[in-house]
């Protein structure tokens, strides 16, 4: 259009347009909005949301309440459950169609693993509600949904785990309801799940977010609001632990309580040293760890893509680094919302699958990263070629199996499900026969055992899942009583490779992990001879303890619990000898850069006359 045709329009129509496209956005507008008058000081979602009707829907021109309201996709929530597609999709249909295959709303790693642990995996895959899906090599899956799934499994989970699930809203649950779909991390909720903005129509109304203002970037506590349950990460990393409800501070710690779902007290540990240093969920996870990339996975391990390595390098490899050619690199898109912005020419860190980071970069010879909530900018160390990070023996090392604070460990899982008692299906919307409660027996967040992972590395494990499952059919007779499923083949208890999000800048010393059985996977222990005796037993097993894995017995180990996940195991005796063994070197070679920890141990050097003296103690 030529600038002078400009001339023969009033400038009075030109301001009104303006302030048009301030108020209303470029969405289809609307003549009038009814909304405005009961709503009129709401807050608005950002500068980028326009008229009501193009996240809610609605009729905007009826002047009656009960009329407006009609089609609207859930009443104060754009995504309510099967219709939160129309609130947010017309305009993201990129992040839509990532968060349609994100684990988070699938829950097909849940499931499939409540499968394994419960009755076993038939052969089919499983989501919330079954769409079709894309592998990560493009080929077309099928899944079904999970209420087809008419088992103990799928009860378990339609009744209680997919109480929580993002794909669904939740309320009345203390510092834990939250909205469903993109609201439920986007529009954060408070403690009580009521609206506390500027809106007076709406103020102290149940089911809505703390504000209608939209946080582009979540928070801690947001994420908090569903990590705070079965590994607790979310609490861990913030330096919160729940299993002292009898208020004892820990060390380093101070006195609860400070109250959390479920009427659980938590009291103060060391946080992860992120935390410490200022940094949220979002400053080490992408957008694809949590909204997913568009394609399908059946473990959350496999969907993220976020490792230590990235930031910190390997004992041998320093971070990666793509410098920003191309004017559609998804860091410049994803830095708008950042308090600095990322520009081309820039190096950026490549995450553990060769993607981009969208916060972190290298310069001057340095890796930054950025808050993306905060700005503040966050200089990483690299340990790559460290004698620390390159002691003989130490390749199989996860970073976290050194670094961890704590590991939260919760034993002796005991799960009833009541046939005389009805229970709400959550994923069918009815009340139907079968309720499900569940008790532990013990907690404790250290020491924690070590085994083999998926990746064939060392890592923290934890109880996953120790259960024990009673059945109550609709007369009152029990056709299950404390039953332990088969796994693998046999009736097994499970453990599974975990990452708490404690870390610690100081790793556990060489003389506790090496000279305490408990971190090979014999739990709270006796040792007697050649034989070591675990203490906390199971009442169904006296040679079995619930926070073990390993016996020993005559000198031979013996593993009588399974490290879920493909490929992964306990330590083998030859492991545990091995790791063992180190303890005659400790007292004396002490420092990680002596040069006996630069190659592989020589235990025939032992033999000499100066070593043998020591050992007799003469």
């Amino acid at each position: 259009m030529p600038f002078g045709i400009y001339n023969s329009i009033p400038v009075p129509f030109l301001l009104f347009c303006y302030l048009s496209l301030l108020l209303f956005g470029c969405g289809g507008a609307v003549k009038t909005s009814s909304c405005v008058r009961c709503h009129g000081a709401i807050e608005p979602a950002s500068k980028n949301h326009g008229e009501c009707v193009s996240c809610h829907g609605g009729k905007p021109l009826e002047i009656d309440a009960k009329k407006a309201h009609q089609g609207m996709y859930g009443i104060g929530n754009p995504e309510y459950m099967g219709r939160w597609e129309k609130g947010c999709s017309p305009c993201h249909q990129y992040q839509f169609e990532r968060m349609k295959s994100n684990l988070m709303y699938t829950a097909a790693g849940m499931i499939r693993n409540i499968q394994l642990t419960w009755e076993g995996d038939d052969g089919n895959r499983y989501t919330t509600h079954g769409e079709k899906q894309y592998d990560a090599t493009g080929t077309p899956v099928s899944p079904k949904p999970v209420a087809n799934l008419d088992n103990l499994s799928g009860e378990l989970y339609r009744k209680f785990c997919a109480r929580c699930h993002v794909g669904a809203e939740t309320r009345g649950v203390y510092a834990a309801s939250h909205g469903s779909g993109c609201a439920a991390c986007h529009f954060p909720w408070n403690d009580a799940g009521t609206y506390e903005g500027r809106d007076k129509a709406m103020r102290g109304k149940v089911g809505h977010s703390a504000s209608h203002g939209l946080s582009a970037l979540p928070d801690t506590r947001t994420c908090s609001r569903c990590h705070n349950r079965s590994g607790r990460i979310a609490l861990s990393y913030q330096g919160l632990y729940d299993g002292n409800n009898g208020l004892v501070p820990t060390r380093e710690g101070e006195g609860g309580p400070e109250m959390a779902s479920g009427a659980r007290n938590l009291v103060h540990i060391t946080p992860d040293v992120h935390f410490s240093a200022g940094m949220e969920c979002i400053d080490c996870h992408t957008s694809r760890d949590v909204m997913g990339d568009g394609y399908e996975y059946r473990n959350m391990y496999l969907q993220a893509e976020t490792a230590c390595e990235d930031c910190h390098g390997s004992a041998t490899q320093p971070p990666r680094h793509r410098e920003i050619t191309r004017e559609s690199d998804e860091a410049l898109r994803e830095s708008k919302s950042y308090k600095m912005q990322m520009r081309p020419g820039m190096k950026m860190i490549l995450t553990a699958k060769g993607r981009s980071y969208s916060n972190v970069f290298f310069r001057d010879n340095s890796v930054w990263v950025l808050g993306k909530r905060s700005g503040k900018l966050h200089r990483s160390k690299v340990i790559t070629g460290t004698p620390e990070h390159t002691i003989a023996g130490h390749g199989r090392l996860e970073c976290y199996a050194c670094h961890s604070r704590t590991s939260v460990q919760c034993y002796g899982c005991h799960t009833k499900y009541d046939k005389m008692v009805m229970g709400r299906d959550f994923i069918k919307g009815e009340d139907t026969p079968g309720a499900f409660s569940e008790t532990e027996d013990y907690r404790t967040p250290y020491p924690f055992p070590l085994a083999l992972n998926q990746r064939g590395r060392i890592s923290p494990v934890t109880p996953g899942c120790q259960t024990f499952v009673t059945v109550v059919e609709a007369d009152g007779q029990n056709s299950k009583t404390e039953y332990v499923s088969r796994f693998k083949g046999r009736q097994q208890l499970r453990f599974a490779p975990f990452y708490s999000h404690n870390t610690g800048k100081r790793a556990i010393s060489c003389a506790e992990c090496h000279g305490n059985p408990a971190f090979l996977g014999f739990g709270q222990h006796v040792v007697e001879g050649n034989a070591i005796r675990g203490t906390l037993i199971c009442e169904r097993s006296d040679s079995k303890p619930l926070d073990g894995f390993l016996t020993l017995e005559n000198g031979r180990v013996k593993a009588f619990s399974a490290i879920t996940r493909e490929n992964a195991r306990p330590l083998n005796g030859r492991e545990v000898k091995r790791a063992l063994s180190v303890n005659l070197c400790l007292p004396c070679h002490v420092r990680a850069n002596d040069p006996i920890y630069r190659k592989g141990l020589d235990y025939r050097a032992l033999d000499d006359t100066f070593h043998r003296r020591l050992l007799s103690g003469r």
